[in-house]
This record gives structure tokens, C-alpha cells and sequence, in this order.
């Protein structure tokens, strides 16, 4: 019968195992974030600060989480709404649709504080739509319904260490006024840092010349032909994320030009919403709506469903893209566009592209 192994164990590395377990618990709680959560109906929102306790100069995370059921639009904050008193580094958003049908909102803010001492989160507001059936979908006096979270407080430690003077002073005392025999030196000084000056504001003056831009009138069928043919050779995308990035870019040219060619002005609109907008526009064919509405539909499901797609999706999506527009582009008007002015050869470009 084996007896068990007795490990001998000195005093010193048992305190010194306490010490590191310690440590471990200390920088836990250091690096923990700070989370208030709010709950209306079918509504859940969570907002998170990570770390607790930032030193000035670091870089904290704001992440503002809503959880929604199925059919219940969600209406999340504007782009740094009440966050005006930081530096916004970053900014992340996502959504993700759940096997139930519902939806995770997020926005994740990269934040840098200006300053030490203590500081807050103010309460962030977030509004639904609640269109389940049989449920009201705002209250009788209000659009929509409204969840505003508690604020979260939190402390940004100083780098100064403790007992330091608040006042500074110079180690070897107040510097003596220069003789005079460095007044000539100083006047040269002078003259030559405002000759360099001279010479840079003619520099800046010349390159905003050139640089500088000017509207021009030109076809809204070219400008967009232009900006997807630039798009198609510029994208190669091979990850999921260039593959979103490049449905975000072509999405956003077709409906530009939707809204250049057929006057259709609804930059907020959801794709339903923009699809029913757009079949009663004039001179556009059930073709071209249900060429649009397939084209719209895939976008969104690489987009927002993170789906995603195979290269012969992205060249289909870009083929029903160069199709819709050059099937629709007669009769499509002029618009205005700014445009560098760099060559005589590009302007002549211009003023051919006004009579297309």
C-alpha cells in the first residue's frame, strides 16, 4: 500500500504564494469594468465602462448593449450623444440578430478622458418601437418608447505621486535676465524665424491653390458609374470584415444615385421603408424594383446579419449593381459635385461630362 508524498513547504514560500494570490485579486478588481442595466418590456439595455478605475491617459471602453425581441425596432443614441466632454478615439457599431429573431445592438466607444479627479457616464437614452402583434407600439403621446439608464460614476487617477507639490518650481532657482550682449543674436533670431514663417504661409497658400476645390455639374448615371467602377478596381475583399466594408460602399452608391435620379430624398429609411418609397417612383419599371430589391437584400444580410458572402455573391451583387444603373441611366439629370481642380485635361473632362 503507497503512503502519500509529503511535500515540505518553509514559511517563506507560504507567504509568498498569499502575496501572489493577492496580486491576482487586486489586478481583477483594478481591471473590472463598472455596469449599470436597464430593463422596459421587451427591451433590455446594458452599459458597461471597462476599466473602473483608468490613470489619465489611458484609453477606456464605453460598450452600450441593447437586447430586443423579435419585431420590436430599436432606436439607438446618435453618434456620441453626451459623451461631448471626451475624447472620442474610436467608434464600433454592431448588430447581430438572434436565432429567435431578435437583435443585439452595440456601440462601442473608445474614449480618452481630459482631465483627472472624478468623472461620470451621463444617462444614455434608447427608444423602441414595439410592433409584436397585439402590443401598442409607442404610448398615445410619444413616438416611441423610452429607456434612459442610470449614470456611471467613476474616478480618472492621477500620474502624480502622492505627496507631490501642486506647485512647480525651477531646481536651480529664477534664471538671471541675458546680458546684453546677446541682444543682437536675439534680434537675428527674430528676423530669421519670421523670413521661415513668410516662406511657410506662401507654401500653404500655393498647395491650397492647388488643392482647392470647385462645384461642378455633372450626369448622375456618370458619377455613380464612376465611383462603382473605382470600387470594383480598387476591392478585393477576402475577409469578412472587407466583405461587409465593400456591401456598406456599393449599398451607399446605388442609393445615392436612386435619390439623384428619381429625386428620392430618405437617407434614414430602413431598406423597406426605401424599397416602398422607391416603387412609386416615375419611370421605374416592376423590373427595376425587384432587380433593386434583390440587390438591396443581399446588402443587408452581409451587413447587418453577418452573412457572410463568396466571391461569386460579391461579383453577382456587383453585376445586379452595373446593371441597375445602366439600364436606368436615360434621362438622368444633372447634380452637383465638388471636384479638384488639378489639370486642364481633367476640366475639359467636366465640362464634356455636363452635356451627357
Amino acid at each position: 500500500m503507497m503512503q502519500g508524498l509529503r511535500i515540505p513547504v518553509s514559511l517563506s514560500t507560504l507567504l509568498l504564494l498569499l502575496l501572489m494570490m493577492s496580486c491576482c485579486v487586486w489586478a481583477d478588481e483594478a481591471s473590472a469594468g463598472r455596469t449599470v442595466r436597464s430593463e422596459s418590456g421587451p427591451v433590455q439595455v446594458q452599459v458597461t465602462l471597462t476599466p473602473a478605475e483608468p490613470v489619465i491617459g489611458d484609453e477606456i471602453t464605453l460598450l452600450v448593449s441593447v437586447t430586443s425581441a423579435a419585431d420590436v425596432e430599436v432606436l439607438m443614441p446618435e453618434f456620441g450623444e453626451a459623451l461631448d466632454r471626451y475624447t472620442i478615439l474610436d467608434f464600433v457599431p454592431r448588430q447581430t440578430v438572434a436565432a429567435d429573431g431578435g437583435t443585439i445592438n452595440e456601440q462601442r466607444y473608445t474614449l480618452q478622458p481630459w482631465q483627472s479627479g472624478n468623472q461620470m457616464i451621463p444617462p444614455i437614452l434608447v427608444e423602441f418601437v414595439d410592433r409584436r402583434p397585439g402590443q401598442q407600439e409607442a404610448p398615445d403621446d410619444l413616438d416611441a418608447y423610452e429607456i434612459l439608464t442610470d449614470r456611471i460614476d467613476f474616478t480618472v487617477q492621477s500620474v502624480m505621486p502622492a505627496g507631490a507639490a501642486a506647485e512647480m518650481r525651477p531646481p536651480l532657482g529664477v534664471l538671471e535676465p541675458q546680458a546684453d550682449a546677446d541682444a543682437a543674436w536675439s534680434a537675428l533670431q527674430w528676423v530669421l524665424f519670421i523670413l521661415l514663417a513668410a516662406v511657410a504661409l506662401a507654401a500653404v497658400f500655393v498647395s491650397s491653390r492647388r488643392l482647392r476645390r470647385r462645384v461642378i455639374r455633372i450626369n448622375a448615371w456618370q458619377r455613380a458609374r464612376r465611383q462603382l467602377d473605382r470600387l470594383l478596381q480598387q476591392a478585393d475583399p477576402s475577409t469578412p470584415d472587407q466583405v461587409a466594408e465593400f456591401f456598406v460602399a456599393i449599398s451607399r452608391i446605388v442609393r445615392r444615385y436612386l435619390e439623384d435620379r428619381f429625386g428620392l430624398r430618405a437617407p434614414d429609411l430602413t431598406t423597406e421603408e426605401f424599397l416602398e418609397l422607391a416603387a412609386s417612383a416615375h419611370n421605374l419599371s416592376r423590373e427595376h424594383q425587384e432587380l433593386l430589391q434583390d440587390f438591396l437584400r443581399q446588402a443587408d444580410l452581409v451587413k447587418f446579419a453577418g452573412i457572410s458572402a463568396s466571391s461569386t455573391e460579391v461579383q453577382r451583387s456587383s453585376q445586379l449593381a452595373l446593371r441597375f444603373l445602366d439600364e436606368t441611366r436615360e434621362n438622368a439629370p444633372l447634380v452637383e459635385q465638388q471636384e479638384e481642380d488639378e489639370s486642364a485635361s481633367e476640366r475639359g473632362e467636366v465640362q464634356e461630362a455636363t452635356h451627357v
